[in-house]
């Protein structure tokens, strides 16, 4: 098989996994990052188990970042899960000039109202963060990133760890130790 076919057949079993619902979707190998084959034998039951233990642990980890975000795709709400990622980076700025440009393209991306991939915010949040926006820092989207950290932990996390998505990577995990 050639490489542009071996190509566009992952992206299409990337793409059927994403256009079923979470509950349908068991081949978790096709949206890991890097290799499928490599990362799913780097991922280890317990740490796949330990994202169970919070939502915190879960972000902390490349695998479990991904399988979430893969999860939150197919209910069309990972939004959430990217401005809280911009936002992780975006403290790490160091730069004023490029703070000022970054806190601008991440309101416009995900707070603005009708932004393209706007997040659930409330009215105050929304409006606090847009005063930020007059004189952005490295603090300037806490309130709306603590906002949706918690809808996520909430809402979409528990979902997550009831989905058959999830136990399904659990138990081939627990497949590769046997």
């Amino acid at each position: 098989m050639r490489t542009g076919q071996r190509r566009n057949k992952g992206m299409r079993t990337r793409l059927g996994c994403l256009s079923h619902k979470s509950d349908s979707c068991s081949d978790f190998t096709a949206i890991l990052p890097d290799k499928p084959n490599r990362a799913l034998k780097r991922l280890s039951t317990e740490e796949a188990t330990r994202w169970a233990d919070s939502f915190d642990v879960l972000l902390s980890h490349k695998y479990g970042v991904a399988a979430f975000r893969a999860f939150l795709k197919t209910e069309f709400s990972e939004e959430n899960l990217e401005f809280w990622l911009a936002c992780e980076e975006f403290k790490k700025t160091r730069s004023t000039a490029k703070l000022v440009s970054k806190a601008h393209r991440i309101f416009e991306e995900f707070v603005d109202v009708q932004a393209p991939r706007e997040v659930n915010i409330d009215f105050q949040t929304r409006e606090a963060t847009r005063k930020n926006m007059q004189e952005p820092s490295l603090t300037c989207f806490d309130q709306a990133q603590g906002k949706v950290h918690s809808l996520m932990e909430k809402d979409s996390y528990p979902r997550f760890l009831r989905s058959k998505m999830y136990l399904d990577l659990l138990s081939q995990s627990q497949r590769r130790l046997s």
